[in-house]
Order: C-alpha cells, then structure tokens, then sequence
C-alpha cells in the first residue's frame, strides 16, 4: 500500500501517462466511495491523481478511512498496476 499518513489524513499519489488516465482513475474510486459512503478530496489533472481521506467528524484517520484505502486500492489495479 503507497498511502501516507500526514496532519490526520490518509494520502496517495498516482502518476499517470496522461489525462484520461487520470480521469479513468478517479471514475473508479467513485464505486468503492459510495458502497462504503465515505467520499474522499481527489485533486486530478495530466499526469497525477492525489487522494486524501480523513474522517472529518473524528477529526483524523479511523478504521472506514483504511478500508476505503485498500478498496480505492483494488479498484484502480487494473488502470495503475
């Protein structure tokens, strides 16, 4: 797992080729994000996708953070080995 932990947050940055990578990338996080209805900050453009999950109302990373983590992780496989 290349998630890092930082100020109460749980972070992972992807590199990728191009655009619509990065766009296919964020599309598949959608799935997990709403099956476990914990919806993570995605900043996006040509070549990167950052993703940030924190559990707000805790006030920093908890247990629904970490399993988000490792769906968002299985989702993407197939577009970021």
């Amino acid at each position: 797992m290349n998630w890092t932990e930082s100020d109460g947050k749980l972070v992972r940055t992807f590199k990728t080729p191009d655009f619509l990578t990065a766009y296919n990338l964020v599309s598949a996080v959608v799935g997990p994000a709403q099956e476990l209805n914990h919806h993570p900050d995605i900043a996006f453009g040509w070549g990167y996708v950052r993703i940030t999950l924190t559990t707000h109302d805790a006030g920093g990373i908890t247990d629904l953070d970490h399993r988000l983590a490792k769906a968002i992780d299985k989702a993407v496989k197939p577009l970021h080995p």
